[in-house]
């Protein structure tokens, strides 16, 4: 037990968690998921700019809510995706991979007009990292709220919301506020991973976006940074009481290379980060939200969940490419035998 937290208030917690992730005749969980799928392509080395000529290495299959669908898959979560590719190579890797890994595709619609969305990225030896977009103007864009069917998201135990789709143009963020409304009034529960880019939108505009969608979450799942963007709080304790405060139970904060802390109104728990060889860091924080989701609906404690999703983020790192690392649930399990 965490200084602060008390055994009536970790129960009601365990039945809060239970009541969204209980699911009848032993079903997995159905996670609805919507927006960019993108190839992304990447500098063979840190510390190169993307604007001076050498090597890049994809492309890969890519796109944040792409890269934590695919976890969640392989870690057995049922999930269903909204998307949009070209009708070319890079749609069809991105596709091939998804439906490989067990993604519910059927919500997935192929272009002729567009092209599918890339991203060029690059990161430094201080842990930043540049990106170059075509996106907006791709296909990975073209979502329009006639693309999310009630049908279909009544169907789902949870709906996962990325912030980077809401901030790409008008038309995602007017199909993700149907998608939450569809959810919401069918009392199911919604998970919101900020995922704030700059190169897309800035501060002040993000922030007026986002707080209607964490006024609606169960789980938040930000950055530190993230958490300033939302509060203005630049102490990630205080910024994640002030985020409890408006509504979700669960504020799950991705620290990268320290782990992650778990902040509930029960207590605040710090989870450590395991030690690996980082090859390529690109969707561990997809992948980390992914592992916390499939642990919940497995059961576990948000402690445990929280441990858990620190394992699938370390395994995720270890290879080159932003889905090539995503664990499988029996990997995971085999990992944290370990320790």
């Amino acid at each position: 037990m965490r200084d602060g937290e008390f055994p009536f208030f970790r129960l009601r917690l365990f039945w809060s968690c239970a009541k969204v992730f209980g699911r009848k005749g032993g079903r997995a969980m159905r996670v609805g998921c919507m927006g960019e799928l993108l190839v992304e392509i990447m500098r063979d080395k840190v510390d190169v700019p993307l604007g001076v000529p050498g090597v890049f290495l994809g492309p890969y299959p890519s796109g944040a809510p792409a890269i934590f669908a695919d976890c969640l898959a392989r870690l057995k979560g049922e999930v269903f995706f909204v998307g949009a590719i070209g009708r070319d190579d890079f749609g069809f890797l991105v596709l091939e991979r998804l439906q490989k890994d067990g993604v519910d595709t059927s919500g997935i619609k192929i272009l002729d007009d567009f092209t599918t969305g890339v991203a060029f990225v690059t990161y430094f030896s201080d842990g930043s990292r540049r990106f170059i977009y075509h996106i907006s103007r791709a296909a990975s864009g073209q979502i329009f709220p006639e693309d999310v069917r009630e049908e279909d998201f009544v169907k789902v135990d949870l709906l996962h919301v990325m912030g980077s789709t809401m901030l790409i143009n008008e038309n995602c963020r007017a199909s993700y506020e149907k998608a939450i409304r569809i959810v919401r009034e069918a009392k199911k529960r919604v998970s919101f991973d900020p995922n704030f880019r700059p190169e897309l939108l800035g501060k002040d505009r993000a922030r007026e976006l986002f707080l209607p969608i964490l006024r609606e979450s169960f789980i938040v799942f930000p950055t530190e940074e993230e958490l300033s963007v939302l509060t203005g709080e630049q102490d990630p304790l205080k910024a994640a009481e002030k985020v409890l405060s408006e509504g979700p139970e669960i504020v799950a904060i991705k620290q990268g290379k320290r782990g992650s802390t778990v902040v509930t109104k029960q207590g605040v728990y710090t989870l450590p980060a395991f030690p690996v060889e980082e090859v390529d860091p690109t969707g561990a924080g997809d992948c980390y939200c992914a592992g916390f989701l499939a642990a919940l609906s497995r059961g576990m404690s948000v402690e445990e969940a929280g441990r858990f999703a620190n394992a699938v983020g370390a395994l995720a790192v270890t290879r080159k490419g932003p889905m090539e690392g995503a664990p499988t649930w029996e990997e995971v399990k085999a990992f944290l035998e370990r320790f």
